[in-house]
């Protein structure tokens, strides 16, 4: 997973970096294949948000989240994005599961041989 991290209005410190590069890799469970984290952290009138786009061959997530601090807004989107990824995870293994029962003819010769002339008049 290649994950790339900005910040705007925020010092870069190696703390912070590697509470990012954590929590994403918590979200490695759900993936498969290449995928890209991108993560933009700012700040706005002494409120701190997070946010992150998440990129890979077969989905594109995207969560932002904002608080006081810069850490409960990490978390905070983590915790949005893995309800994201959870559900999209429970659909595609419901998706499997789900099987569509088809009748079944045993017998070709007596398939139609108990049908009711009566009730189908004539048709021809």
């Amino acid at each position: 997973m290649k994950i790339t991290i900005s910040f705007q209005s925020l010092e870069h410190t190696p703390s912070l970096d590697s509470r990012i590069q954590e929590k994403t890799k918590k979200l490695e469970k759900y993936l498969e294949g290449k995928t890209h984290a991108k993560w933009n952290c700012y700040v706005e009138d002494h409120v701190h948000y997070a946010e992150i786009d998440l990129l890979g061959p077969k989905c594109e997530f995207h969560a932002s989240a904002n608080s006081d601090s810069l850490y409960k807004s990490i978390d905070l989107v983590v915790s949005k994005l893995e309800k994201q990824l959870h559900k999209k995870h429970e659909r595609q293994r419901n998706k499997i599961h789900r099987k569509i029962e088809k009748p079944v003819i045993l017998d070709y010769e007596t398939a139609w041989t108990d049908y009711d002339e009566d009730k189908f008049g004539d048709v021809g």
